[in-house]
């Protein structure tokens, strides 16, 4: 059945706002390596970086009328998250769809399909990220659903969940995780600031971390290169 479902649990948003120091490889470590989308996931322009809660919708192969369904169910501080049921890298969005998204304040856009319009959306500096670029249209005939559980580019994504992205992809934070997965993020983040000093005053990440007796134990020895 083809279904709607209006003003699902979010994130707060300044719990979001509050993971903008962090990036997608700080988080999917400090939450144990999960969460991230299969790594054909792009974005269009670089230098783009999100963090907001997710409005999901299942679409049918080369169809975007639940994009246009789903846009009347965004709030600000969103991101739009799309999967069709079956593989496509037809172009489900472009500017006209972006224009309605900033003007509801939508943060951006994960689709595991293709977008189009890639000068004007870099132009007015909204993010997409994508499974393709793809000129293609497509058409609106039939039904899918919004705001419920789906599957995009490997990961499963409810409602509300929060949705981070940037220049090294997307990850999806569960809803009701993110307040300890954002203290996480902070012990990580200060436990590489003080990795980052240490390596650029010019100790050797060999040292620091300890690997020397783990290499040797596995059998790497050092020797002099043979000469004459």
């Amino acid at each position: 059945m083809s279904t709607v479902f209006t003003d699902p649990p979010r994130v707060a948003r300044e719990t979001a706002d509050a993971f903008a120091p962090y990036g997608v490889a700080t988080v999917h470590e400090a939450q144990g390596r999960t969460g991230l989308l299969a790594s054909h996931m792009r974005p269009i322009w670089p230098g783009a970086k999100i963090a907001g809660s997710a409005v999901t919708v299942s679409v049918p192969p080369c169809d975007n009328w639940m994009i246009h369904v789903a846009v009347e169910q965004c709030q600000a501080g969103d991101v739009l998250m799309v999967a069709p049921t079956s593989p496509s890298d037809a172009g489900y969005f472009g500017e006209l769809l972006a224009c309605s998204l900033v003007a509801r304040g939508v943060l951006g856009l994960v689709i595991e399909a293709g977008c189009r319009d890639v000068a004007a959306l870099t132009e007015m500096r909204f993010p997409v990220w994508s499974r393709a670029v793809s000129a293609q249209g497509t058409v609106k005939e039939t039904l899918g659903s919004v705001n419920v559980p789906i599957v995009c580019a490997g990961q499963i994504v409810h409602p509300g969940d929060l949705v981070i992205a940037d220049d090294d992809g997307v990850v999806i934070v569960p809803r009701l995780e993110a307040a300890s997965v954002l203290e996480k993020s902070r012990e990580r983040e200060a436990k590489e600031d003080g990795s980052r000093a240490r390596l650029k005053a010019g100790e050797l990440g060999l040292d620091m971390y300890g690997m020397r007796e783990k290499l040797a134990a596995r059998g790497l020895t050092y020797r002099p290169y043979p000469r004459g």
